[in-house]
């Protein structure tokens, strides 16, 4: 894969595969374009050579929202979480790349809508569960500390049910704590 901006080579000649169930750590410093690499990933970005594939299906060209529903999932190294909305409410706008409904149907919550709705707050609720986020559930993204906002950004790319997930410095700025 090769990206550039201008006369700035960003990725050059890379190559990875990552298979079912395995763990894939990319390191370097800082400008070595780890996040570029990423964001080539989840359609962010589109590289000038190479292509993209998950299960075999072509997402190079695609959009960030048609990348996600296809099943790559992504932290952001700057949280990029709606801070006005609450946890709760950020998680289910991880839930929206799984749901089908119309904007009419889910205006009136009513069938398929109603049926999406009910089962995305109940996966939304196991993801709090999991990550122990109960307390921070009701309160703004904004106004939590900023430990919190990054496991409510790891949070939020579980709740698209990835095939593959993508964290992006998911421990820069954190205490072991």
């Amino acid at each position: 894969m090769r990206l550039q901006f201008g006369g700035v080579v960003v990725l050059d000649d890379v190559e990875l595969e990552v298979r079912e169930h395995e763990i894939l750590a990319v390191i370097g410093p800082n400008g070595a374009g780890k996040t570029a690499l990423l964001n080539c990933l989840s359609g962010i970005y589109h590289p000038q050579h190479g292509t993209v594939t998950l299960e075999g299906e072509l997402l190079t060209g695609k959009r960030p929202y048609q990348v996600a529903r296809r099943g790559i999932g992504r932290s952001f190294q700057h949280l990029g979480l709606f801070g006005h909305l609450t946890v709760v409410e950020n998680l289910l706008v991880g839930r929206h790349a799984r749901t089908r409904s119309g904007t009419l149907k889910s205006a009136l919550f009513w069938g398929p809508a109603r049926r999406e709705e009910i089962e995305s707050r109940r996966r939304v609720e196991e993801i709090i569960d999991f990550f122990e986020l109960w307390s921070f559930r009701h309160k703004p993204a904004a106004s939590l500390p900023f430990g919190v906002q990054k496991l409510v950004g790891v949070a939020r790319a579980m709740a698209t049910e990835p095939k593959l997930l993508l964290l992006d410095e998911p421990g820069s700025g954190l205490t072991r704590d």
